[in-house]
């Protein structure tokens, strides 16, 4: 199933948060205006949300995505089992390096053993579903913020290491200075309990073409 027809779906809580970060916050009051009705959306696969977010660390989004596209054609669909048959040349071919590579393999061959429960996870808080994924070779905790905001939607996660989010922030709040993690921590408490919403505005207004994993 290519990503074109892949059915996405929008958290229920968006216009909750859109409201109260608004209220609460200047800057969320000027920006969530500019992106009318685009939204986080979920593709509903923790795999490839995963596999996304690996072969987009360290690189551009607009590279990330055009290594995504070579890649996601090799198999007739991105699924665990077809990602363990698939040969490294035809990956490396792609634009993976050879450590992304072991990476996909190693979380393909998590999913593909269950040793990773995705079944769990709702009734999972945040930080006890990061501890289980960071266990996984190539997965830290900024991979398993991105599938905590981008497959199971949650609210309120602040990914301080993302570098988006601290550009965003500089540029917004700090008229371009340079931004500490503390300098991002006070600016979101504001946003709370919708973090993730504020998050992914503070995205939007780097790249106005909505991040998708």
């Amino acid at each position: 199933m290519s990503d074109s027809v892949v059915e996405l779906s929008s958290p229920d809580y968006w216009q909750e948060a859109c409201r109260h970060l608004a209220r609460k916050d200047r800057v969320m009051k000027r920006l969530i205006p500019e992106f009318g009705n685009t939204t986080l959306r979920s593709r509903g696969d923790a795999f490839t949300t995963l596999a996304r977010s690996i072969v987009g660390q360290q690189i551009s989004v607009k590279a990330a995505q055009t290594v995504w596209d070579r890649f996601s054609v090799l198999p007739r669909k991105v699924t665990p089992g077809n990602v363990l048959r698939l040969k490294v040349d035809d990956m490396r071919a792609a634009g993976l390096s050879a450590r992304k590579i072991e990476y996909l393999v190693d979380l393909a061959l998590h999913f593909d053993s269950g040793a990773i429960r995705p079944n769990a996870w709702p009734e999972m808080d945040d930080e006890a579903i990061i501890a289980e994924l960071v266990g996984i070779r190539g997965i830290g905790r900024w991979t398993a913020e991105m599938l905590l905001i981008f497959h199971l939607m949650r609210p309120n996660v602040l990914p301080l290491d993302d570098i988006g989010l601290i550009n965003g922030i500089s540029r917004n709040y700090f008229s371009g200075d340079p931004v500490s993690r503390s300098d991002a921590r006070e600016v979101a408490a504001a946003w709370a309990p919708f973090c993730s919403v504020a998050t992914w505005y503070i995205w939007r207004s780097l790249d106005p073409l909505p991040v998708e994993y």
